[in-house]
């Protein structure tokens, strides 16, 4: 859905984004996460075309963000960290003003309109101007703006910023739901946030992409563990999962997505595990037809 390739932006003689790429998948919810500078809202900025970019290139919905920049923003639904409201609008107004800035027909833009109260559940203020609302709720009328004409994708700056623990909960909630229908790209630097809302996360630092994972294979990886993917045919799956557990390098063995001829090993770091699986496979007349080592990409900060 979204792929980025060789990205960078320059600000001087300051790099704020440097040679990244990376891609993000339909239905995924990724999580750009890195300190204040990091370059995560100037990545984002590139990929709505807010800004272009000095150099490489990246394709939105199969559209290339230099060339093609209006079906991008098309297919774009974009939530900055400061939401682009207007106080002295109610709030059924204002999404009636965007709609129609979107080029809904109004034939359809009052149900859209509808849509948008119940999905983000504003209907306890929609008799209320935007400037009167809690901040809560305007992060609320900010998605249903990004969403009213029901993008492919959602790009969300610090969705959560300057949220009560209880509005948090909720918008995190809301994110969740909307990422099982949509590519949602969103920033933070809180950990606890692309844990509890992203299904992979992009660590920035300085520009750079230096990891690329789950939430749990960054933190196992960080606690110094290896993982391995192993499918083994032609064994009891029960015996094959006792005797795996049973290498001296494996910390803990479980099966993988349910199925029972893939196993998922943690193992100690700097062990031979996959020597130690073969040897095994080949005393036992298993077959193994899949083995992959899982590591999140780690890059250090001097790489290119």
């Amino acid at each position: 859905m979204i792929e980025v390739r060789n990205l960078t932006k320059r600000y001087g003689a300051t790099i704020a984004v440097n040679n990244i790429s990376f891609n993000a998948e339909a239905g995924e919810v990724l999580g750009l996460l890195g300190p204040n500078g990091a370059g995560k809202t100037t990545t984002m900025r590139i990929l709505t075309c807010y800004m272009p970019a000095d150099d490489g290139t990246a394709t939105v919905a199969g559209f290339d963000i230099h060339q093609q920049s209006v079906e991008v923003r098309k297919r774009i639904g974009y939530l900055p960290e400061s939401a682009p409201l207007y106080n002295d609008m109610g709030v059924v107004d204002y999404l009636n003003f965007v709609g129609e800035v979107r080029n809904i027909p109004s034939t359809v833009r009052s149900a859209r309109v509808k849509d948008m109260i119940d999905t983000c559940g504003l209907e306890r203020v929609i008799r209320k101007d935007i400037g009167e609302l809690s901040r809560g709720y305007r992060q609320r009328v900010g998605l249903a703006q990004a969403l009213i004409h029901d993008p492919d994708i959602l790009i969300l700056d610090e969705p959560t910023a300057g949220l009560d623990p209880n509005q948090i909960v909720e918008i995190r909630g809301l994110i969740k739901k909307l990422g099982a229908e949509k590519t949602v790209i969103l920033s933070t630097h809180i950990l606890p946030e692309v844990e509890a809302t992203c299904d992979r996360i992009l660590i920035i630092n300085q520009g750079r992409i230096v990891a690329d994972g789950t939430s749990e294979l960054l933190r196992k990886q960080a606690s110094g563990e290896e993982l391995l993917h192993v499918k083994i045919e032609d064994g009891e799956p029960n015996t094959i999962f006792k005797s795996l557990q049973g290498l001296p390098a494996t910390q803990q063995v479980s099966f993988v997505d349910d199925h029972k001829d893939k196993f998922e090993l943690q193992c100690n770091s700097g062990s031979n595990a996959a020597r130690e699986v073969f040897q095994l496979c080949v005393k036992q007349n298993w077959t193994i037809t899949e083995m992959i080592p899982l590591k999140p990409v780690w890059r250090t900060s001097s790489e290119s």
